[in-house]
């Protein structure tokens, strides 16, 4: 099946019902969308546009977004969606690689264009209204040349962690064939709702939260601005969705912000959360019934990708009997090849491959069967873009593409260990996983995120902390310090060469609580604090590259 097809069946079977709109917006019917594909076809054939060249799209999510992206993929050209979080030289880059020779782009995003130098793009298109930025058209449309299911659709450019973006190319089949393979993990109808928080331009988005519903008859709703929490929150009473997609961090947030934050402000109740079992399921069970509310009350699936979901949040998210479910996948294939529905999810467990899909672990350990996890089947890219090179590296000589991702099954559930290029091998052979020892460090108080490395054969931590929160933690420590003290002078002088050397202290805690909390080869050596972020991919992957 290509995408016009999947549109002139979801336009015959879904006419009347709601397709796409911004929360605020007037809803598009799917014959609605039917117009406004046509309508944008005609004008990227009257750009000159022919079947096989490259049309990009730089935007923020919107309706328009759909509509450009099916018009460009139905006549047979390709679309390249690029990230809108990519910097000016990255969208540079990949509109000269790509050799595109239009671009739908939102005025917000038109700077990024700003001292291009391509001898390919013809046409600057406004994402918005469809006007032309610049350019001219042709009198009259070339001709279309309908795309088979088996020529390329998209060319997507990888934000990556280990370098340079790469151009992902994915046919029609591709995509479509692990949409339906997604149907047999978790239901999609005409009665779902969705609510879209991640960029359209990303596969995982764009697959399971755009082709999906848009081939089974749901309704998909757009922010108009970023989703921070002002934005979420009404957004989430006013549409209800019954179907979302995030990455860990925005649920991680959640969880450390309203829940932790709130049993550990007092000792007695943070003594209590910490090590008595019954009260923490119950405070959790009382704070799940409000969060599920704060998502609107009939949210069904709340897919979880992009990476690993910290131990500690996923045993709230099952306590709090939320809706949520892992999903696994790359760029690569499209994206998803295994996963799970709410009803079937495992603690730290991926789930079960998907439908037609062949999936094995190549070179296991002999004691605990980890190993790269290797894929087969229709999902798997046609290679990358102008480069056979790199093509030939990812894929083995019968056929199986190399995910780069350490994984183990345990019956038929899958489970991820962490990347083959991040894998520490210890004094003794043992395998580390630093994305293990990470989920620990960022647990603890006062840390916002942390990266794990090998230094001179030793174990370093580098440590982003809220200095803030700090700041009023200490504060608080020592308004109580001097109240119990009571005039100790002795005391109270040796107590503020402590809190003079606040960092030192939360260093040697951190050391302390992680290496209780790890195995005796995880162990860190030392602590490093940086003042600033971790520079991340727009997918917010830190660029671990960055910092070996």
């Amino acid at each position: 099946m290509t995408f016009k097809e999947l549109l002139d069946n979801s336009y015959a079977l879904y006419a009347d019902r709601i397709a796409i709109s911004f929360v605020s917006g007037t809803p598009m019917t799917y014959s609605e969308v039917k117009r406004e594909v046509d309508s944008a076809t005609e004008l990227i054939c009257r750009m000159g546009i022919r079947k096989g060249e490259r049309v990009a799209i730089l935007s923020n999510n919107m309706p328009n977004w759909c509509i450009a992206y099916l018009a460009i993929t139905g006549m047979g050209a390709i679309v390249v969606p690029i990230l809108p979080d990519f910097h000016t030289g990255e969208v540079h880059g990949i509109l000269q690689h790509s050799g595109s020779k239009a671009i739908f782009v939102s005025q917000k995003l038109l700077p990024k264009l700003d001292g291009l130098q391509s001898e390919s793009l013809k046409q600057i298109m406004s994402i918005e209204d469809f006007s032309v930025i610049s350019g001219e058209l042709l009198d009259e449309p070339v001709a279309i040349e309908l795309p088979a299911d088996s020529d390329t659709a998209s060319i997507i450019y990888t934000s990556g962690t280990t370098g340079r973006p790469k151009g992902v190319m994915l046919s029609h089949h591709n995509i479509i064939f692990d949409a339906i393979q997604c149907l047999y993990l978790q239901d999609v109808n005409l009665n779902d709702i969705f609510l879209s928080i991640l960029p359209l331009s990303h596969t995982y988005e764009n697959t399971i939260s755009f082709v999906l519903p848009f081939m089974q008859g749901a309704s998909i709703y757009y922010l108009e601005k970023p989703p921070t929490a002002s934005v979420l929150v009404p957004a989430l009473k006013k549409v209800r969705p019954t179907t979302m997609l995030s990455v860990p961090l925005v649920i991680e947030k959640i969880y450390r912000n309203q829940v932790q934050a709130k049993f550990t402000k007092s000792k007695p109740v943070k003594f209590m959360y910490e090590n008595i079992t019954p009260f923490r399921k119950f405070v959790h069970f009382l704070a799940g019934i409000k969060l599920r509310k704060t998502f609107g009350g009939r949210l069904r699936f709340f897919g979880i990708g992009g990476a690993k979901l910290d131990a500690t949040v996923e045993r709230f998210l099952i306590e709090a009997r939320f809706p949520y479910a892992i999903g696994y996948g790359l760029t690569e294939t499209s994206p998803i090849f295994a996963g799970a529905n709410p009803s079937k999810t495992r603690f730290q467990g991926i789930g079960k491959i998907c439908d037609d899909i062949q999936v094995k672990i190549d070179a296991p350990d002999s004691r605990t069967g980890v190993g790269e996890v290797l894929v087969k089947g229709e999902i798997v890219m046609q290679g990358y873009y102008r480069d056979p090179e790199l093509t030939r590296s990812v894929f083995t000589d019968d056929g199986w593409f190399r995910t780069g991702d350490l994984g183990c099954f345990k019956g038929d559930i899958l489970y991820l260990k962490g990347r083959l290029k991040t894998m520490i091998l210890g004094a003794s052979g043992e395998n580390i996983y630093p994305e293990d020892i990470e989920s620990v460090i960022n647990n603890f108080r006062g840390v916002v995120e942390s990266l794990v490395l090998e230094q001179k054969g030793k174990l370093v931590a580098m440590v982003c902390p809220n200095m803030e929160e700090l700041e009023k933690n200490y504060q608080q420590m020592r308004a109580s310090t001097i109240q119990y003290l009571n005039g100790k002078k002795g005391e109270w002088n040796r107590q503020k060469d402590e809190w003079n050397n606040n960092m030192d202290v939360f260093m040697k805690e951190l050391k302390d609580y992680v290496n209780r909390n790890v195995n005796k080869f995880s162990q860190i050596h030392s602590v490093i604090v940086v003042s600033a972020p971790f520079e991340k991919t727009p997918t917010q992957k830190i660029k671990r590259y960055l910092y070996y």
